[in-house]
């Protein structure tokens, strides 16, 4: 074996370097030192993200036996990841400092990195073992990750499901994959697509219904969505926009791999279609029942629900652009969601309050808390001139370059449901501006890191929108890609 194919593992080596010195340092410290956690990791994981959008990219590579493959569009969204991942760090140095969190900080920055690392296996994965490793090592630890409150009964609530809903998901994309391999004898997904060829049979329908599925319960896609909710109440907030934003975006990517690497040859004969009927559901269910929600974080919860299907929309459009506007969007998605996030945990952990009626007169005790959640609402209903606007814009400018009727109808359709979306993030913003109500909130001052998080998120949101160098370096990236090769 040649260990010289370790170093086109740049990023990964990267990032457990960092896991290996925050153990030490949470293992060996003494406990006054130990009170400095939250601090060493943010500022050892800046230096690494730093490190990464400098030397991270080394060009197309692929290494043990093409098990694993680096690629400039690779690292692009590895570092989008280091970026979202950086601020929810910053935003939960409070959160972590707590008094319930003294013996435990440790460990969940631990887990954080953990996932994260699986993450960048299943994005940098060309062969379903490998896959399967990183989709399981970011998935468990996060049910951990999500019982983290272990004196509230819902945080234990959460952790059952999200671990049930993990193990039969990854159960029914197993499934899948016996068939895959049934048919084509490899696991490499170049090879699958050679032996597949373009023979089509009904246990290929069979088997990508099961791959779609399985991977469509990390994605929350509708139907496989019923967890959502639950988990994203129960679970710690700085839990939940991890959850929410770093763990879709990585699915995403990793989804639109598999489908044109494995299986691009029969996207206009079958899964096309399926696509569009779950991108249909996914928008418009999330949108409908994220209207009836009284509580922000399952608010937030069906609305990151029908953020997916959006995103889905860039693998509908199965081309460069289409993978520029889902990566655009992805990076959008993470500024405007922790913006949100952000303010519902800064609430919540001076008052405890995520009712969406304790919002009602926030603008006139806390103006700056308010200003950020109109900024994220206003993003993530896509309204001019913020970057949620130009993140839908791209993506649907993406699959109408299809040309055909069914990609008109479906834009159509995401565009109805996007008037939907401007209502019911519109409630917040009246909560907050127009609301007659005594607020419910006192003035308080959130502590230095939430503020920095939020600087950092509303900062993203206008620039964002503003700036078009951001568009335009995801699209350089995308357009040297050859994952679109198989597409028939």
């Amino acid at each position: 074996m040649d260990y010289s194919q370790f170093l086109a593992m740049r990023q990964e080596i990267g990032l457990l370097i960092v896991f290996l010195l925050v153990f030490l340092y949470d293992t060996f410290m003494p406990k006054k030192a130990l009170n400095a956690t939250a601090g060493f990791t943010t500022i050892l994981f800046l230096l690494f993200t730093v490190a990464s959008f400098i030397w991270g990219n080394i060009g197309d590579v692929d290494a043990f036996a093409g098990m694993y493959s680096t690629s400039g569009v690779c690292s692009m969204i590895k570092n989008i990841l280091n970026v979202g991942v950086l601020i929810v760090l910053i935003q939960s140095c409070r959160w972590a400092n707590g008094e319930l969190m003294i013996m435990r900080r440790g460990e969940f920055y631990e887990l954080l990195l953990v996932t994260l690392f699986g993450m960048y296996l299943m994005i940098s994965a060309r062969h379903f073992l490998l896959f399967v490793i990183g989709l399981e090592s970011a998935s468990l630890p996060l049910a951990a990750m999500v019982a983290f409150d272990k004196n509230r009964y819902e945080s234990h609530e959460a952790a059952i499901k999200y671990m049930l809903t993990a193990v039969f998901s990854s159960a029914v994309f197993m499934m899948g994959l016996s068939f895959v391999y049934g048919l084509s004898g490899s696991l490499y997904f170049h090879d699958i697509a050679l032996q597949l060829g373009s023979s089509f049979n009904t246990t290929l329908v069979v088997a990508l219904a099961f791959v779609i599925a399985g991977v469509g319960f990390k994605l929350s896609l509708v139907p496989f969505h019923l967890w959502t909710a639950d988990v994203y109440q129960g679970a710690p907030t700085s839990v939940t926009s991890y959850l929410s934003v770093i763990s879709k975006g990585a699915a995403a990517f990793a989804f639109l791999v598999i489908l044109v690497q494995c299986f691009g040859q029969f996207y206009s004969m079958v899964w096309e279609w399926m696509l569009y009927a779950l991108i249909i559901a996914t928008i418009t269910i999330g949108n409908l029942f994220a209207i009836r929600q009284k509580n922000m974080k399952r608010f937030l919860a069906f609305s990151s629900i029908s953020q997916a299907g959006y995103i889905m929309l860039g693998i509908v459009g199965c081309n460069d652009m289409g993978l520029a506007a889902m990566m655009y969007y992805i990076l959008v998605y993470i500024f405007s969601n922790l913006a949100a996030f952000g303010v519902i945990g800064a609430i919540e952990n001076q008052t405890g309050k995520v009712e969406m009626t304790d919002y009602n007169g926030l603008s006139r005790t806390n103006p700056w808390l308010a200003c950020s959640m109109m900024l994220a609402m206003f993003s993530l209903a896509g309204i001019p001139p913020f970057a949620g606007f130009f993140s839908k814009f791209f993506i649907f400018t993406s699959a109408i370059n299809q040309g055909s009727v069914a990609i008109y109808i479906l834009v159509l359709i995401a565009l109805i449901n996007t008037i939907i979306s401007l209502y019911y993030y519109l409630l917040v913003v009246k909560a907050m501006y127009i609301s007659p109500d005594e607020p419910q909130i006192a003035n308080f001052r959130s502590a230095s890191s939430e503020r920095l998080g939020l600087w950092i998120t509303v900062g993203g949101i206008v620039a964002l929108g503003i700036v078009s160098f951001f568009y335009d370096s995801i699209m350089e990236a995308a357009s040297g890609s050859a994952l679109f090769a198989f597409i028939g």
